[in-house]
């Protein structure tokens, strides 16, 4: 397995928000019900939106054997916004790459994000505690999320 990271470009855009909602309704389901993943995960993203968010946070691009196989994103603030895997390289390092390379770049005294109910024991496995478990409603739909925080000493430079 040949992984490659390297910074967001304009034209994964359409890529990312594919493997967002493939990922969402794959890997999470045991953990929602199909509503809530719809309500997450709708099919369509404002590509415009998430292309200029991309752009304004430090964003990575996993790639192995040439295919997509994730991507992450992070504010100047410290705030981990998205974490994706596709489902076909989960449990093979590519989000614990991600997060490295991320988390290396806040020049901040924590870092904090939304950990949905699936990604909330891999958090915890690399140092993050729960400030808050949290009731989130999209599209009229409540999903249950965790506001988690790493605090700078534990962050690897």
């Amino acid at each position: 397995m040949d992984l490659i990271l390297r910074k967001y470009k304009p034209t994964d855009c359409q890529a990312l928000a594919e493997l967002f909602y493939d990922t969402v309704h794959a890997v999470c389901k045991d953990d929602y019900s199909e509503k809530q993943l719809y309500a997450w995960a709708t099919g369509t993203v404002d590509l415009i939106r998430w292309n200029q968010s991309f752009l304004s946070h430090y964003t990575i691009v996993a790639e192995i054997n040439g295919n997509t196989a994730g991507f992450g994103d992070i504010d100047s603030n410290g705030y981990l916004d998205r974490l994706y895997v596709h489902k076909d390289f989960q449990r093979k390092g590519v989000a614990s790459s991600i997060c490295n390379a991320l988390e290396k770049v806040v020049d901040s005294d924590k870092i904090i994000t939304h950990a949905s109910i699936t990604a909330k024991g891999f958090f915890e496995k690399r140092g993050y505690k729960i400030i808050k478990e949290q009731q989130v409603k999209r599209q009229g739909i409540i999903l249950t999320n965790y506001i988690m925080e790493l605090q700078s000493r534990l962050i690897k430079k």
